[in-house]
């Protein structure tokens, strides 16, 4: 029951840990221009990225999917269907432009009280 937020390498781990799976990118996401949308909203952010490997979205039983790459359609996020956990892909604390993701954190905080 202890709130969960992974990012990058530990969006990844969840997806693992939760019985989910990854798989290894024929070209890596690397860069501070990686456009992803939310699911929930629709709204498109600019993201920065840095990995070669991607979570399995058929593989996930345990979370549902909430952001997804708009370039290839990989998943960048996922949140618990019942436990406080929940990870992206990306990279929100960077910060490239904008804070636009900064609302995540923002999530993990309430989560947390």
């Amino acid at each position: 029951r202890t709130p969960i937020f992974g990012i990058c390498l530990g969006h990844q781990i969840l997806a693992l840990a939760l019985g989910g799976d990854t798989y290894k990118l024929k070209f890596g996401h690397r860069g501070q221009n990686h456009p992803c949308v939310d699911l929930r909203t629709k709204k498109c952010f600019v993201t920065s990225q840095n990995h070669g490997f991607a979570v399995d979205a058929g593989s996930l039983e345990k979370a549902q999917i909430t952001f997804l790459n708009v370039n290839d359609k990989t998943v960048e996020g996922m949140e618990h269907l019942n436990l406080p956990v929940f990870g992206v892909q990306f990279h929100p604390e960077a910060a490239p432009g904008p804070y636009d993701t900064g609302f995540l954190f923002d999530k993990f905080v309430r989560m947390m009280i």
